[in-house]
């Protein structure tokens, strides 16, 4: 058992960002489960997460220069990470992108650091993988050099139709069209693990055979 990826799980659950029932996904599936890293909407919480996000990061060993946030998410995420890195005593630059160009001041899409180096971007989770691919393009075309994607959760689900399931997930066919790695602070297996650690009494028991249904259905 990964300890740091069970912390996130908890404290996720405990945050009520991570939650059970019935939902329909971005993909149109009904899932027993739900990740919504908007609802870290405290300072206590969304420090926390940025310190998942920040020694996840370390761990993966992965060199990079600085940090990117897509508009909107991965704003809060990726300042909230550099200040992280800052306190475990990585000090680096980070910037994102307005989704208009501000035709006034400095102008552009761009606001924070100069985009250069190796450029780590930052988002909650991957469901098609558009964010990315934008993302890419745009630090492309600045010169520097995407290098890894960093998100929250990775669902390990195939993407396409019920009748057309790809082999492979979104977060996969990220990585492969891009050829860098993709790092989840967790995954669908953690918290099937916590799940199961958490034992029959509890309250998560009652949603353990529908989520690992719907991985059984849809995983990879």
């Amino acid at each position: 058992m990964n300890n740091l990826r069970q912390q996130f799980i908890a404290f996720s659950v405990d945050a009520g960002v991570l939650q059970f029932g019935r939902f329909v996904t971005k993909a149109g599936r009904t899932s027993p489960y739900f990740f919504n890293a908007g609802l870290f909407n405290y300072g206590q919480t969304l420090g926390r997460l940025a310190e998942f996000y920040a020694q996840t990061l370390l761990d993966s060993g992965v060199e990079f220069d600085m940090l990117y946030g897509p508009a909107y998410k991965g704003i809060t995420l990726a300042s909230a990470t550099a200040v992280a890195l800052a306190n475990k005593g990585r000090n680096v630059p980070f910037a994102y992108n307005r989704k208009e160009a501000k035709d006034h001041g400095e102008g552009g899409t761009i606001v924070g650091a100069k985009l250069e180096g190796r450029v780590v971007i930052i988002d909650d989770v991957i469901s098609a993988g558009t964010s990315v691919r934008e993302s890419v393009e745009l630090i492309r075309a600045a010169g520097a050099q995407p290098c890894a994607v960093l998100i929250a959760l990775d669902r390990m689900e195939r993407s396409g139709g019920d009748d057309a399931l790809s082999a492979h997930s979104a977060v996969q066919e990220v990585s492969n069209a891009y050829q860098m790695p993709v790092i989840s602070i967790g995954n669908l297996d953690d918290l099937l693990e916590y799940i199961s650690a958490a034992g029959a009494s509890s309250q998560l028991a009652q949603y353990a055979d529908a989520v690992a249904a719907y991985r059984q259905r849809y995983g990879v």
